[in-house]
């Protein structure tokens, strides 16, 4: 409580700092001042898309010529520190599709070298790719108990199913993302899936050969996901044809349901794309998202 005191105490000192007389930047509301005003509209900017009350080039805060979470990371630290962060460069691996969350999306799925290259297959829960055989025997958190019935150790919410945690997302350790590429990444939750299939277009077609969806932000900012296929016991099927992506959720159904056998996925060919279940012990690919400073999912939903 004493810390949490101090750091508000600094905070509402921070916010009395004014704009420099060289640069507006950060002056997102346009009243000739940079504080927690600017903040808010930032926020509330993200969330709308309304554009008709901000500057946004002063909203650019880190100047990487994007307007996104990062902007509002950029103008705390400088409420609170009195200078502005270095210019940040673009990166090759990942992308802004201007959604509303300012959630980034890589260029290219875990294990790939290229956006069209397919990459690895992962069992849900699972971090180690590539494994010769995919089925429930060989899965993370499942024991197999007489009949055959399913018992999960991990990752579950109802009794008849295994041991209950009511964990529905995956921790960072069981998160491909998160321990393949890094802290910096982890496997999309159900709300960044929603936010991809139904605030973006998609597109079939072919990068350098290989089949797959080209999904525009609003932005115009696009990625490319392959049609990978999955892998189920020893084979690889439905390459070129479908695409399978693992997302971090468990399966839910609204209003109340969750299916503990199951992961949420992305799921798309030639006619349709959607977000699906998908049994934990299938290899799907997976496409990360970057972990920002400040989470502005929790933002968007805790609004929304």
């Amino acid at each position: 409580m004493k810390n949490l005191s101090i750091f508000m105490l600094v905070l509402a000192m921070a916010f009395s700092i004014g704009a420099s007389e060289t640069s507006m930047t950060g002056d997102v509301n346009n009243d000739n001042s940079v504080n927690i005003a600017d903040v808010t509209a930032l926020i509330d900017y993200l969330l709308s898309g309304n554009a008709s009350d901000i500057n946004t080039q002063a909203a650019d805060c880190n100047v990487d010529s994007q307007v996104n979470i990062a902007d509002v990371t950029a103008l705390i630290d400088y409420l609170l520190s009195g200078t502005w962060p270095q210019p940040v460069e673009p990166s090759e691996d990942y992308v802004d599709l201007g959604l509303s969350s300012g959630t980034q999306w890589a260029t290219r799925n875990i294990g790939a070298t290229s956006p069209e290259d397919y990459g690895d297959y992962f069992a849900w829960g699972e971090t180690v790719p590539n494994k010769e055989y995919y089925w429930w025997n060989t899965t993370a958190w499942v024991e197999i108990h007489d009949g055959g019935q399913l018992y999960f150790t991990k990752y579950n919410t109802k009794t008849a199913e295994g041991f209950v945690d009511d964990k529905t997302e995956l921790d960072p350790e069981d998160d491909a993302a998160y321990v393949n590429w890094g802290p910096e990444w982890r496997m999309p939750s159900r709300e960044q899936i929603d936010e991809l299939l139904y605030d973006c277009t998609w597109e079939w077609t072919q990068v350098n050969g290989v089949n797959g969806r080209l999904v525009t932000g609003p932005n115009g900012n696009t990625i490319f996901l392959p049609a990978s296929g999955m892998r189920i016991e020893y084979d690889l099927d439905y390459v070129g044809e479908n695409g399978y992506y693992w997302g971090r959720s468990m399966l839910f159904v609204p209003p109340i349901h969750y299916y503990p056998q199951h992961g949420t996925s992305i799921q798309f060919n030639e006619e349709y794309w959607e977000w699906q279940g998908g049994s934990r012990c299938i290899g799907f690919t997976v496409r990360a998202v970057r972990v920002m400073t400040m989470n502005t999912f929790e933002i968007y939903k805790f609004k929304n």
